[in-house]
């Protein structure tokens, strides 16, 4: 049986973290070394991986938009060893036609028997090149 405290805790990193992930790092002590990690675009595992993906999305997020965000709408518990966070990113590309991203998803954290995250699995509700479609700019008027 997992500690429920553990997992609760969990929760709380979780909640702390996603919020800003595109202006400071997460914690990591919540997750495996050896922590699975896939969305529409990316499949890897190792948390050195891991630690990169949330580094890489910093600098574009800096880079390439002059607003982002990542909003969370909830995260909870769905079972004994997965947590689900909901959530929208928008934001504005830093573009002269002020291109607007905006897609929601879901994350998937699977825990191990120590209560730490071993899988992340991202959804996303529509396909990386619909995603980037958003960029193109549509015609004069916009």
């Amino acid at each position: 049986m997992k500690d429920q405290l553990k997992i609760e805790g969990v929760i709380e990193t979780l909640k702390k973290d996603l919020p800003t992930l595109f202006e400071r790092d997460i914690s990591y002590d919540i997750y495996t070394q050896d922590i699975f990690f896939k969305d529409p675009v990316n499949t890897f595992k190792w948390k050195f991986n891991y630690r990169i993906i949330f580094w890489t999305l910093r600098f574009h997020a800096k880079l390439f938009f002059t607003e982002i965000f990542f909003d969370v709408h909830d995260v909870y518990q769905e079972n004994q060893d997965t947590i689900i966070a909901k959530w929208t990113v928008r934001g504005v590309l830093r573009v002269p036609w002020k291109a607007h991203i905006f897609f929601n998803g879901y994350s998937t954290y699977k825990l191990n028997q120590d209560c730490l995250i071993y899988e992340h699995i991202d959804t996303w509700d529509r396909k990386p090149s619909e995603i980037l479609q958003q960029f193109i700019r549509k015609g004069a008027g916009d």
